[in-house]
C-alpha cells in the first residue's frame, strides 16, 4: 500500500475545539448526519427481517403458490447483496450526501409500490428495487458518517449509535412485523417505509453537502457485472440450501458458480487500474480482522434469531407478536453494549479490546441455550433472558469498532468501497447463517426422530435447535482465535493506519 492510499495520521483537535472553530450550526450538522444515517440504517436492517412476519398474510391475500413465496424475501438480498460494491463507487462518484438522497427517495417509491401491489409479481418487482436502492443508501450511509465523525471519541459514540441500531433492527423488525400484520395490514409492514423514508430525506437536507470524486475514470463494467452476479449466486445459493439441501445440483452449481465468479472478481480487480474493489482495502491487516468478525459474528447471530423465533412460537406456544416482545431483551442489551460499553471506550482501548469480549460473550448466551432440553422448566428466566442478554451486549460491543474500523484514516475515492465491503459482509454472514444453521437443525431434528427411542416431535426439536446453537457457538469461539492477531493494535487510529 502506498502512502497516498491513507491519511496522514496526524493529530486532531478535539471535538471540543472543532465545534468552537467551526461554530454551533456546523457542530450540531455533524449530529444531525448521525441521526438521518441511524434512521436510513434503520430502514435497510428492518426491511430484511419485517416482511418475514407478514409473508403468510401476503401469501393468502395475493394468491401466491408455496413454491413462489420465497421470493417476497430473496429478491431484496440478491439485489441488495450483488448490487452493494456498485453502490459504494456510485456512492463515491456522485457524492456520499446525493446518493444517499437518491436511496432514501428510491426506497420509499418502491416501499409504497410493494404495499399497494395486487399480483406477486409486482411485490416481488417491488421487493427487487428496495433491494436495490438499499444497496446505495447502506454504503453512502456508512461513508456519510465515517468522513463526518473523525475525532476518536466523538467517533466512538457516533458509532455506537449508529451499530446500536444496526443491531436492534432485526429484533425491532420482527416485533413491528408482527403488530403491524396483527392489527393493521400485511401491506403497512412496506407502507411504514414511507413516512421514516422520507423524514431522513427532509433531515438529510441539512446535512453538510460532500463534493463528487472527480477524475476517477469510467466504472469498472467487467468488476461490477462479475461482483453482481457473483454474490447473488452466493446468496442465492445460500436461500436454496434451506429447502433443498447442501447436496443438491442446484445449490452446489449456485454455489461453485458463485465462488468462480467471486475468484474471477478479484483477479480483474488486481489488474485494472480503477477498480470497484481495490484489494488494498481487503488485505488490510485490522480491516480484515473487522470484516471477518462481523461476517461470522451474523453468521451466527442471524441463526440464533432463527432459532429464536421458531422455539418460542412452535415449542413455547408464542404468538409472532409475544415472539418478537421477547427478542426486544436482545434489541435492548445490544442498545446498551454499543452506547455504554463501545460507544465510550472507543478511541481509549484498542478494538480487539471490544471486539474479542464481544465475541466471547455472544459465545456465551449460544452455550446457555445450548444446555435447553425438553424438560427444561423457567425458562425464560433462568435460558432466554440471560441467552438474550448476552449475545445483544456482545453484538453491541462487536458492531461500532468493526464498522470504524472498515471505514477509519482512508483515502476518499476508498470509503465507498470499504463501505460496501462491510455491508456486505453482514449480508453474505446474514444469508449463510440462515442457511447453514437451519441445515444442521433440520437435518440433527430427522435424525433424532428416526432414531429408535420414540422421541417425540418436541424432543426432537429441541434437540436440532441446541445443535445448531452449539455450531454457532463454535463458529464464535473460532472467530475470537482468528481476529484476535488482526485486531491486536494499541489504538483506533493505529489499527486505521498500520498497512
Amino acid at each position: 500500500m502506498n502512502d497516498q492510499d491513507i491519511e496522514p495520521p496526524g493529530a486532531k483537535p478535539t471535538a471540543e475545539v472543532r465545534d468552537v472553530a467551526e461554530g454551533p450550526s456546523l457542530a450540531r450538522r455533524r449530529w444531525w448526519t448521525l441521526l438521518v444515517v441511524s434512521a436510513a440504517q434503520l430502514l435497510v436492517v428492518l426491511d430484511g427481517t419485517i416482511v418475514n412476519i407478514a409473508l403468510p398474510s401476503a401469501q393468502s391475500a395475493l394468491a401466491m403458490s408455496d413454491a413462489s413465496r420465497q421470493w417476497a424475501v430473496t429478491a431484496y438480498a440478491l439485489a441488495f447483496g450483488g448490487l452493494l460494491l456498485i453502490g459504494g463507487r456510485v456512492s463515491s462518484a456522485l457524492g456520499h450526501r446525493r446518493t444517499f438522497m437518491i436511496g432514501l427517495v428510491g426506497f420509499a417509491a418502491s416501499s409504497a409500490l410493494g404495499g399497494a401491489a395486487v399480483t406477486p409479481e409486482l411485490l416481488f418487482a417491488a421487493r427487487a428495487l428496495q433491494g436495490v436502492f438499499a444497496a446505495v443508501l447502506a454504503p453512502a450511509g456508512l461513508s456519510l458518517l465515517s468522513t463526518t465523525f473523525t475525532e476518536p471519541r466523538e467517533r466512538g459514540r457516533a458509532f455506537g449509535v449508529f451499530a446500536a441500531v444496526g443491531a436492534a433492527g432485526s429484533a425491532l423488525g420482527l416485533v413491528a412485523g408482527g403488530l403491524l400484520t396483527e392489527y393493521a395490514s400485511w401491506r403497512w409492514c412496506l407502507y411504514i417505509n414511507v413516512p421514516v423514508a422520507l423524514l431522513a430525506l427532509l433531515g438529510a437536507t441539512r446535512v453538510q453537502p460532500d463534493r463528487p470524486l472527480r477524475g476517477d475514470g469510467p466504472l469498472d463494467v467487467a468488476g461490477a457485472l462479475l461482483s453482481a452476479s457473483g454474490f447473488a449466486a452466493v446468496v442465492y445459493a445460500f436461500s436454496e440450501a434451506e429447502s433443498l439441501g447442501w447436496d443438491s445440483p442446484k445449490v452446489l452449481a449456485l454455489l461453485t458458480g458463485g465462488i468462480l465468479l467471486l475468484a474471477v472478481f478479484a483477479v480483474v480487480e488486481v489488474r485494472t487500474p480503477r477498480p470497484l474493489l481495490p484489494m488494498r482495502v481487503l488485505l488490510h491487516r485490522a480491516r480484515a480482522g473487522a470484516l471477518i468478525a462481523i461476517t461470522l459474528l451474523f453468521v451466527a447471530m442471524f441463526g440464533f434469531y432463527l432459532f429464536m423465533s421458531y422455539y418460542t412460537q412452535t415449542v413455547l406456544g408464542y404468538s409472532p407478536v409475544q415472539a418478537g416482545l421477547a427478542l426486544l431483551i436482545n434489541a435492548l442489551a445490544a442498545l446498551l453494549g454499543s452506547t455504554l460499553i463501545a460507544g465510550r471506550l472507543h478511541g481509549r482501548v484498542a478494538p480487539g479490546m471490544l471486539i474479542l469480549p464481544g465475541l466471547l460473550a455472544a459465545a456465551a448466551g449460544m452455550f446457555v441455550l445450548t444446555r435447553l432440553t425438553p424438560q427444561s422448566t423457567d425458562i425464560l428466566p433462568q435460558y432466554l433472558a440471560p441467552a438474550l442478554v448476552l449475545t445483544g451486549l456482545g453484538l453491541g460491543c462487536v458492531m461500532p469498532p468493526t464498522a470504524s474500523l472498515a471505514t477509519a484514516n482512508m483515502h476518499p475515492r476508498d470509503i465507498g468501497a470499504a463501505s460496501a465491503a462491510y455491508n456486505a459482509s453482514q449480508q453474505l454472514g446474514a444469508a449463510l447463517g440462515t442457511a447453514l444453521l437451519n441445515t444442521v437443525a433440520a437435518t440433527t431434528t430427522a435424525s433424532y426422530l428416526a432414531a429408535p427411542h420414540h422421541a417425540t416431535q418436541t424432543a426432537a426439536s429441541v434437540h436440532g435447535y441446541t445443535a445448531a446453537l452449539t455450531v454457532a457457538f463454535g463458529i464464535l469461539v473460532a472467530t475470537a482465535c482468528i481476529v484476535a492477531p488482526l485486531t491486536a493494535t494499541r489504538t483506533a487510529r493505529e489499527a486505521g493506519t498500520q498497512r
